[in-house]
C-alpha cells in the first residue's frame, strides 16, 4: 500500500481552485516476470482530508478502477538488464473540481489475486509517481481579478444598452434581443463564483465552469451567424428567427452533444473523482474521435461565416453605388458608417478565428496527456487574452448598437432639386439609427430604397 499527503495551501493565499492528478506508475524489469501485451491494473484507491494535523482523516471517496498499461522496454530483456525501468505511459487518475481543505490524504493499493488474475503479469512495481496539475496562486489572481472587475462592467453596459432600446417607440428587433442575450450569456460566464470555492467544497466547479462556457459558445456562434444574416442584401425577410433554424440548428446540437461528453466524464467525477473516460479502448476511440470532429466542425463553422462576411462587404459595396447621389454631408456620413462597420466585420472575423482556434486548443489541451509524444499545452496569457477579448468585443458591440437619440437639423441642397431637403442626419459616433436597428441594416435590405 502506499500513501501521499497532500498540503494545499489555499488556507494561505489563493492558489488552487481545481487539481488534476495523473498516475505515473514506475514497472521495472524482471526475467520471468515480464508486463504483459494489455495488461490491466487494478488499483485500490482512497481519498480523505482533513483541515488540522491533529483531527481524524475523513473520507471523501474509495473506488476500485483498472487502468490499461503501455510500458516499453528500450534495451534488451537479458539478466544483465534487470532492475532497469519500462518506459510507460502516463495514465488518468483523479480529478477533483474543488480543493478547499487543508490536507489531503490519497491511499493506493495494488491488490494480487491469482485465482481472479488481479494485478497479474503486471512486473514488478518499484514505485509510484504522482503529477499533480493545478491552478497556481498568480495565475488566480490575475482570473478572480477579471472576472471581479468585468462582471460589474458588462452588466452596466447591458442594462444601459437595454434602457436605449425601450426608450424606443418601436418594439426590439431581432438583432438586438440577441445582442442582449449575448451580454446575458456573458455575464453568467464572468460572474466569479470561483470566490467561493475558496471556502466551500463544491466539487462540481468544473462542470458548472464548463456549462458556462458551452453556454456562451452557443450564444457566440448563433450571434454570429444573425448578425451576418441580417446584413444580407438577399435576405427577403428579416428579423425572423425562424430564418436561421438551418445555420442555428447544428450549433445548438454540437452545443448539446459537447454537454453529454462532458457529463460522461465529469459527470461521474462528482460522485467519482478516480472515473476517467480515457481508461478504456473503446471511450478512448470515442473521446478522440469526439474531439477531432468537433475540431473539424468549427474550422467548418469559422468557412462558412467567412463566406457570410463576404457576401455582406459584396452587398455594401454594391450600395455605394448609390452614395455619389445623395447629398455631400449624406455621402460623407455614410461613407463614415459603412468605413466603421467593415471594420467591425473584419474585428469579429478575427475574433471568430481566435474563438475556434482557441476552442480547438483546449479540447485537445484537456487530453493531452492521451495522445502520445504529441502534446499541446495552452499558457495563461493566451488563456486570459481569449477571454478579455470575448469582453472586449462584447462590450463593443452593444455600445455601438444601442439606439442613439441624438440628430442635427435639417440638410438642403439646390443641387438635388429638394429631393434630399429635410433629411434628418445622426449625428454619433455609433452605427445606429433611431428608426431601426442601424442605418447600414436598412440601406443593406432590399425594402431600402435611396
Amino acid at each position: 500500500m502506499a500513501g501521499a499527503i497532500i498540503e494545499n495551501m489555499s488556507t494561505k493565499k489563493l492558489v488552487i481552485v481545481g487539481i488534476i492528478l495523473l498516475l505515473f506508475q514506475v514497472f521495472s524489469f524482471m526475467v520471468g516476470g515480464l508486463i504483459e501485451d494489455g495488461a490491466m491494473v487494478t488499483i485500490d484507491v482512497g481519498l480523505a482530508y482533513r483541515d488540522d494535523t491533529v483531527s481524524e482523516w475523513t473520507e471523501m471517496a474509495h473506488s476500485v478502477e483498472q487502468r490499461k498499461l503501455n510500458c516499453n522496454f528500450t534495451t534488451a530483456k537479458t539478466f544483465e538488464n534487470e532492475g532497469r525501468y519500462y518506459e510507460c505511459d502516463l495514465l488518468p487518475f483523479m480529478e477533483v473540481g474543488s480543493v478547499a481543505h487543508k490536507y489531503y490524504l490519497l491511499n493506493i493499493r495494488l491488490p494480487v489475486s491469482e485465482r481472479k488474475k488481479v494485478n497479474i503479469g503486471i512486473g514488478e512495481v518499484k514505485d509510484i509517481r504522482l503529477v499533480g496539475i493545478h491552478q497556481n496562486g498568480g495565475f488566480t489572481k490575475v482570473w478572480f481579478a477579471m472576472k471581479t472587475f468585468l462582471t460589474p462592467s458588462i452588466l452596466i453596459i447591458m442594462i444601459w444598452y437595454w434602457r436605449r432600446i425601450t426608450l424606443m417607440t418601436r418594439p426590439p428587433v431581432l438583432l438586438e434581443k440577441v445582442i442582449f442575450a449575448l451580454g446575458i450569456s456573458m455575464t453568467f460566464i464572468n460572474i466569479p463564483v470561483e470566490w467561493f470555492s475558496v471556502g466551500f467544497n463544491w466539487t462540481w466547479m468544473l462542470l458548472f465552469g464548463d456549462i458556462r462556457q458551452g453556454i456562451f459558445y452557443a450564444m457566440l456562434l448563433s450571434f454570429w451567424i444573425i448578425f451576418c444574416g441580417e446584413h444580407l442584401m438577399d435576405q427577403t425577410e428579416r428579423n425572423r428567427f425562424s430564418m436561421y433554424w438551418k445555420q442555428v440548428g447544428p450549433i445548438v446540437f454540437g452545443s448539446f452533444c459537447l454537454f453529454i461528453f462532458d457529463m460522461c466524464e465529469r459527470g461521474v467525477q462528482l460522485t467519482n473523482p478516480f472515473y476517467s473516460i480515457w481508461a478504456t479502448d473503446v471511450g478512448t476511440e470515442l473521446a478522440m474521435a469526439f474531439i477531432i470532429v468537433a475540431g473539424i466542425c468549427a474550422c467548418l463553422y469559422f468557412l462558412f461565416l467567412c463566406f457570410m462576411v463576404f457576401q455582406v462587404f459584396r452587398n455594401i459595396s454594391g450600395k455605394r453605388s448609390a452614395l455619389p447621389a445623395m447629398t455631400k454631408a449624406r455621402r460623407l456620413h455614410y461613407e463614415g458608417l459603412i468605413f466603421r462597420f467593415k471594420f467591425l466585420m473584419l474585428v469579429t472575423l478575427a475574433c471568430a478565428a481566435m474563438t475556434v482556434i482557441f476552442f480547438i486548443i483546449s479540447q485537445v489541451n484537456e487530453g493531452h496527456w492521451h495522445w502520445g509524444d504529441y502534446t499541446v499545452q495552452v499558457n495563461s496569457a493566451f488563456f486570459t487574452g481569449i477571454y478579455g477579448m470575448w469582453n472586449l468585443y462584447v462590450f463593443a458591440i452593444m455600445f455601438l448598437y444601442a439606439p442613439s437619440h441624438k440628430r442635427y437639423g435639417d440638410e438642403h441642397s439646390s443641387g438635388d432639386q429638394g429631393a434630399n431637403s429635410g433629411e434628418d442626419i445622426q449625428l454619433t459616433t455609433t452605427i445606429t439609427h433611431v428608426d431601426g436597428p442601424t442605418e447600414i441594416f436598412k440601406m443593406t435590405g432590399k425594402t431600402s430604397q435611396e
